[in-house]
């Protein structure tokens, strides 16, 4: 099981922005290792969110105990998706 203090703390400088916007990271649920996130606050409606999303995606995918992140309202395209997990294969 993946700590929840520990991916808060992965989501880096993403945070920054995210206060400055009162953006809002709520971890869901970590079981099995598949991280169910909610982007809340100010990234409701923020036309940014799926970039805010693909850098929280990549940041915890590259962590030993994640299987998977899913963002529960959507906030993660499938085609940006698919372009971080083939970036994390070649890398």
């Amino acid at each position: 099981m993946v700590d929840k203090q520990t991916i808060l703390d992965s989501v880096g400088p993403v945070q920054a922005v995210l206060d400055a916007h009162d953006g809002v990271v709520n971890v869901m649920d970590t079981t099995d290792g598949v991280i169910m996130i909610s982007l809340e606050g100010g990234c409701t409606g923020c036309s940014a969110t799926p970039m805010t999303a693909m850098q929280i995606y990549y940041s915890l995918m590259k962590l030993d105990d994640v299987n998977d992140v899913v963002f529960v309202n959507g906030e993660l395209p499938a085609y940006m998706r698919a372009f971080i997990d083939d970036k994390i294969a070649n890398d």
